[in-house]
């Protein structure tokens, strides 16, 4: 059930996207080789802890999960698309191009947001590919109006990647989703689709829009881990995310 966010819920996730934005570019300028992606983690908890908020993915268990998420922020590398689980052995080395990929709770209320950032100087064909992601969350953000659909983002998502040179592919077995109360609501938010079709949108509907964009095939793995999903043929992945609020006209960026 899609869950409209009352006007005091709304003024909350603005605080808390404010919030969630500033940490996670703080953490984007830790990036650098040499730097453990459990380095990264424990930076991102005291941030968030600082902030009195909490970290939104620590100890959550999705549906599905043998054991719950071990730490606060996913960091997943190079070919790794989503939820890569820090480690002291993981560190960051000149080239790789790294997705952040954090949640937090302030004031009872959930946002979420990803980048993906080089670490040093990366490739053409990764520079390439996380400037396209980012441009489809845009092309994402400005189909979500009131009164369009879900399918209306994907397929502005969908349309926009497959126009650009080269071979991408949309990730099809992970989507956006609808985020305030808890960290995953309805409605499910694909990166492809139908335009008109899907679940209405409405203003006071708070969603979270993630373009995860492929160098290669569209077809993803899992590891052993449970959570960390890498791309089929070992090519590069970029996500972006961020949550949004839809209104009568334009969505509004929370994390911001």
């Amino acid at each position: 059930m899609v869950i409209i966010k009352t006007p005091e819920e709304i003024e909350v996730l603005r605080e808390g996207g404010k919030h969630l934005a500033a940490v996670l570019y703080k953490l984007k300028e830790k990036v650098t080789p040499g730097i453990s992606t459990k380095d990264l983690d424990i930076y991102a908890e005291k941030l968030i802890r600082e902030l009195g908020d909490v970290p939104a993915f620590l100890n959550y268990r999705p549906e599905g999960a043998k054991t719950p998420f071990p730490a606060s922020l996913c960091v997943s590398i190079n070919d790794e698309v989503v939820h890569g689980i820090p480690n002291k052995k993981r560190i960051f080395k000149e080239g790789d191009i790294v997705s952040l990929d954090l949640g937090l709770k302030h004031k009872g209320l959930f946002t979420d947001m990803a980048i993906t950032v080089p670490v040093g100087k990366v490739s053409s064909s990764s520079q390439k590919l996380m400037e396209v992601t980012e441009r489809a969350l845009q092309v994402g953000i400005n189909a979500a109006q009131g009164g369009n659909t879900v399918g209306d983002i994907g397929h502005a998502v969908e349309s926009f990647v497959r126009a650009q040179k080269g071979n991408y592919g949309i990730v099809e077995v992970l989507s956006g989703h609808g985020v305030g109360r808890a960290i995953h609501e309805d409605p499910y938010i694909p990166n492809f689709g139908k335009a008109g079709k899907g679940e209405k949108l409405v203003p006071g509907m708070v969603v979270a829009i993630e373009p995860m964009i492929n160098l290669g095939t569209k077809n993803v793995t899992i590891d052993e881990d449970g959570y960390t999903f890498r791309t089929a043929d070992g090519k590069n992945s970029a996500h972006f995310e961020h949550t949004i609020l839809i209104t009568e006209g334009g969505a509004e960026i929370l994390t911001k």
